[in-house]
């Protein structure tokens, strides 16, 4: 990719894709932000994403994610696996996340825990802790954190949820216009509850999002359409 692509995105309009090993130009004074590092040569991309500059950042915005771990972190979660005292949960990471039965919903005797949480059941909970190679320990212990037996859970890549819902307003729009409840996790997923009709709505916004990120190679230009789809 040349300079001239690189630069192309520095007021804000028409960000082009790169891939791993693409130029990005000089530095010029900007702070190097995710998925972009320097080298004698100029700045290089190191992942496949639309480039994002300004006159104060230039980064790398993946095309596509997995979720990170991070303490803090709202995550709903799948369980995928049960031990005696523990529970094995699917957050969309590289690792499992464990749900210690001392952390877990409730109180669940040695050995019950299949009566608390089986196989399959989903649950609203946050990041605990995360080791060095990102494997986290999560809790239940906490306000609405809980199993989550009505409405469905969607998903979107968590780049696209990030940049969609950063601001909060189309979220307050969403569930404005669709009279749903929904819960934005971190790692990418959203609980929605409602009337059957206003989850259907909500889905099919989502599954229209999907599609269309797809197909628009443009950051910004995706942004704005998609921002439409969300209201």
């Amino acid at each position: 990719m040349s300079n001239q692509s690189a630069h192309g995105g520095r007021d804000g309009r028409g960000s082009r894709l790169a891939t791993p090993g693409a130029m990005l130009g000089a530095r010029e004074g900007r702070r190097l932000g995710h998925g972009v590092v320097e080298t004698d040569s100029g700045l290089i991309a190191t992942k496949v994403g639309f480039i994002h500059s300004d006159e104060k950042t230039i980064s790398v915005l993946p095309t596509h994610t997995r979720y990170t771990p991070r303490p803090g972190d709202l995550v709903i979660g799948v369980v995928e696996a049960v031990q005696s005292n523990l529970w094995f949960l699917d957050i969309n990471a590289p690792f499992n996340a464990l749900l210690p039965m001392s952390l877990g919903p409730g109180k669940a005797e040695f050995g019950g825990a299949r009566n608390v949480l089986n196989v399959g059941q989903t649950v609203l909970c946050r990041i605990q802790e995360v080791d060095e190679t990102h494997s986290s320990v999560v809790t239940m212990k906490g306000l609405g954190l809980r199993r989550i037996d009505s409405g469905l859970v969607e998903s979107l890549p968590p780049h696209l949820m990030q940049t969609l819902f950063s601001d909060g307003a189309a979220l307050k729009s969403l569930k404005a216009s669709t009279e749903c409840r929904v819960v934005l996790a971190e790692n990418g997923r959203m609980w929605i509850d409602g009337s059957a009709d206003s989850i259907t709505e909500v889905v099919a916004r989502i599954d229209r999002i999907r599609s269309m990120a797809r197909d628009i190679s443009n950051r910004n230009e995706m942004i704005a359409i998609l921002s439409e789809e969300v209201a």
